[in-house]
């Protein structure tokens, strides 16, 4: 359960704010889809009260980079186990959506907007239609939680149910009010269950190895050769599932529109380009002195900052060298755990073509 926060008035002495409570759910509801960013900055909203023919409506639905869907449901007081129910119940809807239905949805919610095209002039990449819509995730949005709702969210997301809490709290300041908000569980970890299993597909079990995507716009995959890293950066979501490698971890690189790349182990953490070093002549230089990619800059906003992951690899490939077969396995997210059979092919694929891939 979230710590419960607190705000106060910098001053001598400090002056503690006041709880408050809004109005409405329908006025948090517009609040998310006039600033997305109260949940996510890297979702966008996609469809509003929209009604999923078995006698309910659902909140809003938003959709990530990844083309996975969101389903997102707001409740104002406390939330208990029925919601979470209700939620589950609403995601066998979200399941079902096919592509020509979430246009439609979309068309509604924007006045007549195109999804493809607001897609792609939102996160620079066309929706991934051939697996479209196969992922999705549950996010409820509550002022708290009781215990039995967070016992039934853990337990679902342990066992690999992209499902999550998002706890906010209301302050009152006079006559202005302020929201702040905290989830129940990192985010990447519902990232990286919504990116593991496909719901058209059977599951397996997760065989331990990671896929990892390396996006070449403005990255140089020479440089992450030579200096053992993968990044990734431009936004939480895409830099939040790097914190799942650990030391020891196998990944398999694919640089997206090229093919698999290369394959190593984990030798270090998740760390901001300001802190990550590399290896130069012997001497550990800071990487934003020594790459010349301008994605290894600090940027401005911090939550836009590249991350890095430090590598030893057992075999790469150049660019134009790839493996890139029909069948392979594939995803945006930067880290993923596959839980689907075609991952288990993918990888009998890659070790026969990457024949040094257990040399480390």
């Amino acid at each position: 359960m979230p710590v419960g926060q607190r705000i106060w008035r910098i001053g001598q002495p400090p002056q503690r704010l006041r709880e408050s409570t809004l109005a409405s759910e329908k006025l948090l509801e517009d609040m998310i889809v006039a600033a997305p960013e109260i949940v996510s900055d890297e979702w966008m909203i996609i469809g509003q009260q929209e009604d999923t023919g078995a006698g309910g409506r659902i909140d809003l639905l938003a959709i990530a980079p990844d083309s996975s869907l969101i389903l997102i449901e707001i409740k104002r007081g406390r939330s208990p186990r029925e919601v979470v129910a209700q939620a589950i119940d609403y995601a066998t809807w979200v399941e079902s959506l096919d592509a020509e239905t979430a246009f439609r949805i979309y068309a509604r919610f924007s006045g007549g907007g195109d999804l493809g095209r607001a897609f792609e002039a939102r996160f620079g990449a066309s929706i991934d239609l051939e697996e479209f819509p196969n992922h999705h995730q549950i996010v409820i949005v509550a002022a708290s939680l009781d215990a039995s709702s967070e016992r039934i969210v853990s337990y679902l997301s342990k066992r690999a149910v992209a499902i999550n809490v998002l706890c906010f709290e209301i302050f009152e300041d006079g006559n202005d009010k302020f929201m702040s908000r905290a989830w129940l569980q990192d985010p990447a970890e519902s990232q990286l269950a919504t990116s593991a299993t496909e719901s058209k597909t059977p599951h397996a079990a997760w065989n331990g190895e990671f896929y990892v995507s390396f996006g070449t716009k403005g990255r140089s995959w020479d440089e992450a050769v030579k200096h053992g890293f993968v990044s990734a950066g431009g936004g939480a979501w895409y830099s939040n599932t790097l914190k799942l490698l650990k030391p020891g971890d196998r990944i398999w690189v694919k640089a997206p529109g090229y093919g698999f790349v290369g394959v190593g182990r984990v030798t270090g953490v998740s760390t901001p380009a300001s802190e990550f070093r590399v290896n130069v002549d012997g001497k550990q230089k800071p990487a934003a002195e020594v790459l010349l990619s301008d994605h290894y800059k600090k940027p401005r906003d911090a939550e836009k900052e590249e991350y890095f992951v430090a590598v030893e690899w057992a075999q790469t490939v150049p660019l134009e060298n790839a493996v890139n077969e029909p069948g392979l396995f594939g995803n945006r997210n930067t880290v993923c755990a596959p839980r689907v059979p075609r991952w288990r092919s993918t990888i009998d694929r890659l070790k026969s073509a990457f024949s040094r891939y257990d040399r480390i």
